[in-house]
């Protein structure tokens, strides 16, 4: 069974393909394609095929799915284009006879109303359209967009947002990651959606908290209205477009728009996932926070 995991250059496209060795797909089943070539010799290493791949080259994609019985799509980078680059990479799975794509969707697709969202539901209408069979796996928030920042909360003593007390349970990319590759392994994944997060939820002032206990110095949440939220994020160096997304994301987590319901994730893991503190913990300890 070839499963080509796509967007393998990038954390979680990369995290997949190591999930797919641990759990025993034989490498030469795996292809991971991407556009850096650099980053493609180094999971050569692994012994898993490779290759190049961009999400507008209908061409290279057509050539890369020839024989993959599966494709783990992973959602492009950039909101806008990425709607054009999934329908490239949908139908020329479609043409290659691909019996299943797994894609990378958000929390709550059906309802949400985040502006991060919107390509995400046009993928997901794309794929109910192509008549390929697919999975969604609506991947919550990252961990990793809070733990990344933690030498700034430090810096300045503040974890800033947009979110008032609203919560939501992020997991780790290798837990999703680790989810996924669940999935492509199993039969029967046709029509299934899997709402993914972290067992416990927590609010913008729990992570302050957090971070707080695990360095030992204080930490805490400030609150901000959107418009100010943006211009901090822009004033940090965020494109002025994906600062709006963001602080828009933060107004959709006070919404309940990332607040992931069930236990599909853990459920997959076969274990509870990841937890905020434990992720904040060793985050910490890689800085030399220790409390």
């Amino acid at each position: 069974m070839s499963i080509f995991v796509t967007g393998a250059t990038g954390n979680l496209g990369r995290l997949v393909v190591e999930a797919l060795l641990e759990k025993g797909q034989p490498a030469d089943q795996i292809i991971a394609g991407g556009r850096n070539a650099e980053k493609l010799a180094g999971l050569a290493e692994l012994a898993v095929h490779t290759r190049e791949i961009d999400y507008s080259d209908p061409a290279s994609l057509a050539a890369a799915f020839a024989g993959v019985e599966k494709v783990m799509l992973v959602s492009g980078s950039e909101p806008g284009p990425r709607v054009a680059q999934h329908a490239n990479v949908i139908n020329a799975a479609k043409e290659a006879g691909v019996q299943l794509i797994a894609y990378t969707s958000i929390p709550n697709a059906d309802t949400t109303q985040m502006a991060l969202a919107a390509d995400h539901q046009l993928a997901e209408q794309a794929l109910r359209e192509s008549g390929v069979p697919f999975v969604l796996l609506r991947n919550g928030w990252y961990l990793e967009n809070y733990t990344a920042q933690i030498g700034g909360y430090l810096e300045f003593g503040s974890v800033f947002g947009s979110a008032g007390d609203g919560r939501l349970n992020a997991a780790t990319r290798a837990d999703l990651a680790e989810a996924a590759a669940v999935v492509l392994l199993a039969e029967d994944q046709g029509g299934k959606i899997y709402e993914l997060g972290g067992n416990e939820s927590f609010s913008l002032a729990e992570l302050a908290e957090a971070v707080s206990a695990a360095s030992g110095q204080p930490v805490s949440y400030q609150d901000l209205p959107e418009e100010d939220f943006t211009k901090l994020l822009e004033g940090a160096g965020v494109p002025e477009g994906f600062a709006k997304i963001l602080a828009d994301s933060d107004r959709g987590i006070l919404r309940g728009d990332l607040l992931v319901s069930g236990n599909d994730l853990s459920t997959l893991l076969g274990r509870p996932a990841t937890t905020m503190q434990d992720a904040v913990k060793s985050a910490v300890a890689q800085l030399g926070h220790n409390a």
